[in-house]
């Protein structure tokens, strides 16, 4: 899709979105939920929506246009130029780029990479919702951070969609094993690894909302010692030294956001109240939705404690990608509300807005 200028190239991706979520929310105000034609709609736009997303994203033209797309291009290049593999890094996703610099292009690297970021959601959501799959997959991809982590923080998002899919396996042994295959495509996956081992062996969510809201003063008024304790544990190496230290990625197209985030604060406290709603206020009693509930508030209170880190929002996406998901949920698999059709289809509108506000609005 060359034809497309690159200063408008992600632009244009958010008034599709725009133009999806407007076709969603039509629908609903004409159908019920449950309704045979409004499902036929919803599964055929759907896979249509699907292949669309893969196509726009997997085939941009490869620019630093794109941030860390520019980045592994170079590296890349070196593979093909006959450089020795570097072990050092996060062994799959490196050997992936690895395997196609001597077999294959890089257009196919990144076609490929895009390709399972966005199609192993729609399986996933595909597992978990059965007929409903479409707004839960429409929640995750009008998420604010959905087009960066599959255009520039490629290998975090590609890591974080085997995570997802790994959750909507039934036998233990595939869900450990793709844990495994997201950790070694991106070692900073261990903080929401961690949280699943955690949740599965501790259920009570008011011990988890607890240490969520504690975070918030712990990190306004001792957030250097938070810093400090994480480097000093020496988990993820490299990755926490990005996130949390002195590392420097600017001339790699990466954003630098630091201070206190109160919008980014606000933004994850959506999921806690929506959490808290559901299962203590609306009593909604389901195992895998209080795991998922619990997984997000462990790795967000994480975040929390280094909310001033370098790279905060990259550090934050560990426990944003599941926010959608555990906003909608529910809503999906239970009767909750009356005209539930209407009020999933406004919850995803008023996500979406603010990924618009964040991507479109504020950019310019």
């Amino acid at each position: 899709m060359n034809f497309i200028p690159l200063e408008y190239y992600s632009l244009l991706f958010f008034q599709l979105l725009l133009l999806i979520v407007a076709f969603t929310y039509l629908n609903s105000l004409q159908t019920e939920l449950t309704n045979s034609r409004s499902l036929q709609f919803t599964n055929y736009f759907g896979r249509f929506v699907v292949l669309v997303v893969i196509l726009y994203l997997g085939l941009r033209p490869i620019s630093f246009a794109f941030g860390d797309m520019g980045v592994y291009n170079i590296e890349f290049k070196k593979y093909v130029a006959g450089a020795s593999f570097d072990a050092r890094k996060d062994l799959l996703f490196e050997g992936m780029k690895y395997f196609f610099a001597k077999y294959l292009t890089a257009k196919s690297f990144f076609f490929t990479c895009a390709f399972f970021y966005v199609y192993l959601l729609y399986l996933a959501t595909k597992k978990m919702f059965k007929d409903y799959w479409f707004y839960a997959f429409l929640m995750l991809i009008v998420a604010f951070t959905f087009w960066a982590y599959g255009s520039n923080g490629i290998r975090n998002g590609l890591a974080t969609s085997v995570f997802v899919y790994a959750l909507s396996r039934d036998k233990k042994y595939a869900v450990y094993i793709l844990l495994l295959i997201s950790y070694f495509i991106h070692k900073g996956m261990f903080i929401p690894i961690f949280g699943f081992i955690v949740a599965s062996n501790f259920s009570n969510i008011k011990w988890y909302l607890f240490a969520w809201f504690s975070a918030i003063p712990l990190a306004l008024f001792f957030g250097g010692f938070w810093h400090s304790f994480f480097l000093g544990l020496g988990m993820g190496e490299d990755k926490l030294d990005t996130y949390l230290g002195s590392f420097d990625q600017v001339n790699a197209g990466v954003e630098l956001v630091v201070g206190f985030r109160w919008d980014f604060l606000i933004y994850s406290f959506s999921g806690v109240f929506a959490g808290w709603y559901f299962i203590i206020k609306k009593g909604f009693n389901d195992v895998f939705y209080t795991k998922l509930f619990n997984i997000y508030l462990m790795a967000n209170a994480l975040w929390i404690l280094v909310i001033r880190a370098n790279y905060s929002n990259r550090f934050a996406f560990l426990s944003w990608f599941l926010l959608g998901l555990v906003i909608l949920y529910p809503l999906l698999k239970s009767r909750i509300v009356t005209n539930q059709h209407a009020v999933i289809v406004r919850i995803i509108l008023v996500f979406f807005a603010f990924c618009y506000l964040m991507n479109v609005i504020l950019l310019k």
